[in-house]
């Protein structure tokens, strides 16, 4: 599950009184709590985050971090749109969306199929030329500020974005999430400032006795 930073501390408070208080310890994704009755909950930090993430178990010191205002570089896509923004805290202060037709799969055989394919194909390299400058329009000039950068969308398409060479110092901050977006529209963007931020939270439940 996804939890709001804001909402962590009291999520942890639930987790304690249904599994009793729990024994907290820093691993490399964040922390591990291990509740008495064998239940055990990683939160794993948000993108940009780790950095300031204590080394001791300090439970009040992780959710200090996780709420606190990060600059955050935000790199959707698909085959035919793109939205690059960066998000303040929870503030998208930079957006730009951007699509450009990409033909779909035709039934059309023979000689027919393999011009419509060269076409498409020629859309696909069009549409992904123009979000990589936009990328580099956007995203790098603000490289040296951003503490982290959270892609979204189809990876292939994504990956393809961040293989030009100018955008290495992108590549350098990407964090590991993928968010799960639709075809990226302005509000998609504005949307995916929260899921950026979330602390994702992974709970096993104790063994059955016996």
């Amino acid at each position: 599950m996804e939890v709001d930073p804001a909402r962590l501390g009291r999520w942890v408070e639930g987790f304690a009184e249904r599994h009793g208080q729990p024994a907290v310890r820093t691993e490399d994704y964040g922390l591990l709590l291990t509740a008495p009755d064998g239940a055990t909950a990683e939160l794993h930090a948000p993108p940009g985050a780790a950095d300031a993430l204590p080394a001791d178990g300090d439970l009040s010191g992780f959710l200090a971090a996780a709420v606190a205002p990060r600059r955050i570089g935000l790199l959707l896509a698909r085959k035919s749109a793109v939205a690059v923004g960066v998000a303040a805290g929870e503030d998208l202060v930079v957006s730009k969306v951007d699509s450009r037709y990409v033909q779909g799969r035709t039934a059309a055989g023979g000689w027919s199929q393999h011009r419509f394919a060269r076409r498409r194909d020629n859309q696909a390299k069009a549409a992904l030329g123009e979000a990589v400058e936009l990328a580099v329009r956007l995203l790098l000039p603000q490289a040296g500020a951003l503490d982290a950068v959270v892609a979204g969308g189809d990876r292939r398409t994504v990956d393809g974005i961040l293989a030009d060479r100018r955008l290495a110092p992108l590549v350098a901050l990407r964090a590991e999430r993928l968010l799960d977006v639709p075809e990226p529209r302005h509000a998609v963007l504005v949307a995916a400032v929260a899921a950026a931020r979330a602390v994702r939270v992974l709970v096993r439940d104790p063994a059955p006795a016996g």
